[in-house]
């Protein structure tokens, strides 16, 4: 299955294995282990509880300044992919997500399947409204545009390029100590960075968003609410 197609995110518009301005390779290597890999897990060890969002516009700003700093790329990328949306594909990863989500709460805490609905059905809407612009959108910005424009020429090619970052998203969840986060983030990374790589910002800003707000409406909001984080030592 091809991970990129014709167009104006399609191959041609990201290097795989090829330097970039005389950047060196060990050094961007360094970089995105640290970003991606050093800097989460240290959030999960020491970040206290209430500061999740801080930190994630923190390094959104860096990860813009990084994105500025690479060269090559045009900012008006960021809104490019609307005239490739399909609705009906959106609706269909929706009703998987949704259906995947009741599935893992019916087995896991079936007590609190659609919870938020029944408990506080006005505060859900208020999330449906701003979850996607103030969690999903710096997250995207972060994960999927700054890494596969920055450090996808470190590799071989998409494929391999999407496990990595699905890989990276999965690890930025470390905070919340629960494998259920950690399973549903790489299968929504590798959704994602797929989505990014055919259909650019717009569409995978929308399927994370719509995502988060299906998981949070089915009741899996109890596994990634930070107040809820009990770490394991």
């Amino acid at each position: 299955m091809a991970l990129t197609s014709p167009g104006p995110l399609g191959r041609a518009r990201f290097r795989w294995r090829q330097p970039a301005g005389g950047q060196n390779l060990a050094a961007l290597w360094a970089e995105m282990l640290l970003l991606y890999g050093a800097i989460p897990v240290a959030l999960a060890l020491f970040l206290p509880k209430g500061w999740l969002f801080p930190a994630l516009f923190v390094l959104m700003g860096g990860g813009l300044v990084l994105l500025w700093r690479t060269g090559g790329f045009e900012w008006r990328d960021l809104l490019r992919g609307w005239g490739r949306f399909d609705w009906g594909l959106l609706a269909l990863f929706g009703a998987l997500t949704l259906g995947i989500a009741v599935l893992v709460m019916a087995q896991t805490r079936p007590e609190a399947l659609f919870g938020f609905v029944r408990r506080d059905p006005r505060f859900l809407v208020v999330v449906w409204l701003l979850y996607p612009l103030l969690s999903a959108l710096p997250q995207e910005l972060i994960f999927r545009v700054l890494f596969f424009h920055r450090y996808g020429q470190l590799f071989r090619g998409p494929r391999q390029a999407v496990l990595v970052n699905a890989a990276f998203f999965s690890l930025a969840h470390l905070m919340y100590w629960n494998w259920i986060v950690a399973a549903m983030t790489f299968g929504g990374g590798l959704a994602f960075a797929i989505g990014y790589l055919r259909r650019g910002l717009p569409w995978a800003f929308a399927m994370h968003g719509l995502a988060g707000n299906l998981l949070f409406t089915a009741g899996l909001g109890i596994y990634f609410y930070s107040g809820n984080v009990v770490r394991p030592f």
